[in-house]
């Protein structure tokens, strides 16, 4: 038998057009990920909000995202993926406003929980457009580097953003930023955006959604409190609800004849090695963001404006990485530029976990050399990841993808923002004793604070314990991170070979389907 390939066509004017307005749903989110990392300090005091609770304020956010991503690629698959994409907007600038005015805790949390929700309508729906609106292989790489670009510089830009606005506004105004874009997307994308969406997307499957939620947010949670209250039967409760719920999702999907998420997918060992790469550098990064943007300012004494400028260079080469990796990629494999991309990203974080003493030089070094390894990284595995399937399966990789990305997030920040909070405690009541079990001690923050009020000797005690602690808790983490980004880089070396002989027949395979489904339309016309 011999099929006949559709030619693929290049892009225009319009389509390219097009990718510049799906770049503003991607800087939202890839921006409200992080934006709060300078504003953890403020935040902490303004709401006088405990270490548990800080944790939750910034995990919350990409748990909802990871959670509710599958669901709403599939969502996007039946109601349309541009349709969804102004729906969530609209929501995601309500909640930015709630977020904004938030006068505790418990409201903010509740805040970035919506902003989570609304941003999962947004995720899926910009990578599976691009997948079916660029055709051609070498345009389809280049619209995924500049996707990889603002979401990795969209991520290292919101601290930096929230830096500047700290130095002259409240904290709230970390959320006002989202506004001005949000009303620039909205008519943009009504206008230039073409509607997409799965010709066969079978039934929509509520109950898969609630297990899905039910095997990350415990997992998440036994994890935190693991780190706060260590091992009891409230963590072993939380991780076999995880468990649990985790098999029967992979089960059940396997059983649908339309899966929301098609984990057959896995069976791919390109595709797997990819997702796995991108959720532990992903891990490293948002680990950084988390204890770095603390150090900078509350160790190294920087005003958020001048820690936000030690972050520049490491965003500008991120984004200028992205872009070169297009070229390498095509002259050498994905299998030796992905582990390299990912030993340079532990050697930025080895830089801070292996550094006695830390230095503005010495962090803006780190980010650097990290922001060079994961600009590469992201776009070849986000471009292994789309071209291992077919189009029609777009939004399904595209949805695991970008889980895997915030789920890497909340780990990033449980897991090493976790494990830099549980040193600090034990290091800290080792110095001081038990008075920091005290809540006013839970975060650096707070302690520096409550030294503020002592007199001179006692405050430049605790506080000389605090900052020693804290950076002792920052190398423990950031030497956590090095250790999951070298395992990434094993696991690619691996599981990547092969990766440049896949990705023109899985192009061809997808020509082949959708010929197939041409030919099927036409009969049945």
């Amino acid at each position: 038998m011999t099929t006949t390939l559709t030619p693929q066509l290049r892009a225009g004017r319009r389509e390219w057009v097009g990718l510049a307005v799906l770049m503003i749903p991607v800087l939202l989110i890839s921006i409200d990920n992080t934006v709060l990392g300078f504003a953890i300090p403020a935040i902490s005091t303004g709401l006088h909000s405990t270490g548990v609770q800080l944790l939750w304020i910034v995990d919350i956010y990409p748990l909802m995202l990871a959670g509710l991503l599958v669901a709403m690629g599939s969502l996007g698959d039946r109601v349309g993926r541009r349709k969804l994409l102004i729906v969530g907007a609209s929501g995601f600038g309500a909640a930015s406003l709630l977020a904004a005015f938030s006068t505790s805790a418990e409201m903010l949390i509740i805040a970035r929980a919506l902003l989570g929700l609304f941003g999962a309508t947004l995720m899926p729906s910009t990578l599976s457009l691009i997948r079916n609106i660029f055709d051609h292989d070498k345009d389809r790489r280049i619209a995924i580097a500049t996707w990889a670009a603002m979401f990795s510089g969209g991520a290292a830009l919101g601290p930096i953003l929230g830096g500047i606005l700290l130095e002259h506004f409240h904290w709230s105004s970390v959320f006002f930023i989202n506004l001005p874009l949000i009303a620039l997307f909205i008519p943009a994308a009504a206008v230039l955006l073409p509607e997409s969406r799965d010709p066969n997307p079978g039934r929509f499957d509520p109950f898969s959604i609630v297990l899905s939620m039910l095997a990350l947010a415990p997992l998440v949670y036994a994890i935190k409190h693991s780190m706060s209250e260590g091992i009891d039967i409230l963590f072993w409760a939380s991780l076999s609800v995880a468990v649990v719920a985790g098999a029967s999702f992979v089960l059940r999907q396997l059983a649908t004849p339309n899966p929301m998420l098609d984990v057959r997918l896995f069976a791919n060992r390109v595709f797997t090695s990819a997702v796995a790469s991108n959720l532990l550098s992903v891990m490293g990064l948002a680990g950084f963001l988390y204890f770095g943007t603390q150090l900078l300012q509350l160790v190294l004494g920087l005003s958020p404006v001048e820690a936000a400028l030690v972050l520049t260079p490491g965003l500008a080469t991120s984004i200028a990485a992205g872009y070169l990796a297009v070229p390498i990629v095509a002259r050498f494999e994905p299998r030796v530029v992905v582990p390299c991309a990912l030993v340079l990203n532990a050697t930025g974080m080895g830089i801070v976990a292996f550094t006695p003493d830390h230095s503005v030089a010495g962090m803006m070094l780190a980010f650097l050399i990290l922001g060079i390894g994961l600009g590469t990284a992201e776009v070849i595995t986000n471009d292994l990841i789309l071209a291992a399937v077919p189009a029609r399966k777009a939004g399904a990789a595209s949805a695991i993808s970008e889980t895997a990305y915030e789920f890497g997030s909340v780990l990033g920040t449980t897991v090493l923002g976790g494990l830099s909070t549980f040193v600090y405690g034990s290091a800290l009541q080792s110095a001081i004793g038990d008075r920091a079990g005290r809540s006013e001690f839970d975060t650096l923050g707070s302690a520096l604070e409550q030294a503020e009020r002592m007199s001179a000797a006692a405050g430049d005690r605790i506080t000389e314990a605090a900052v020693s602690a804290f950076d002792l808790g920052v190398q423990w983490a950031a030497g956590a991170a090095v250790v999951l980004v070298l395992i990434a880089a094993v696991l690619t070396s691996f599981g990547l070979k092969g990766a440049g002989r896949l990705m023109p027949g899985a192009n061809a395979e997808a020509g082949e389907e959708a010929a197939e489904e041409a030919g099927a339309q036409r009969s049945r016309t």
